[in-house]
């Protein structure tokens, strides 16, 4: 018997997962819509940091525990810090359990960088 608690995540409104901004091609972006995208891909372009966001987001059942995920070639503390960082930049969302924590991607991130960088169409 398990001492973990098993928590159900509520679903996202389809609206919370939209795109922040245009595609480049159609419009200029808002120095607010800017700031925002530059966190997200500037929390990716680090190679831990997109190995861990692509471990959550690749994890079967859309949600990861920082123990199955961990082995990124770096201390725990590092992994650790990638994580906040992701967390920070708006790309993952964490729950803890018990001792543990559970990573999930934020569905509007990833919509946001999509829509983004797609080309516009008329």
């Amino acid at each position: 018997m398990s001492n973990l608690e098993v928590v159900n995540l509520p679903l996202l409104e389809p609206e919370a997962a939209a795109p922040c901004c245009p595609p480049l091609t159609s419009a200029p972006l808002s120095e607010e819509d800017s700031a925002r995208m530059a966190a997200m891909f500037k929390a990716l372009s680090d190679p831990v940091r997109l190995r861990l966001f692509s471990r959550v987001a690749s994890h079967e059942g859309g949600e990861a525990c920082v123990c199955d995920i961990q082995d990124v070639g770096v201390s725990q503390p590092t992994v650790s810090h990638h994580l906040k960082k992701l967390r920070e930049a708006g790309l993952l969302t964490s729950e803890r359990r018990g001792t543990w924590v559970y990573y999930r991607v934020a569905p509007s991130a990833l919509a946001a960088m999509a829509g983004m960088l797609t080309a516009a169409t008329d």
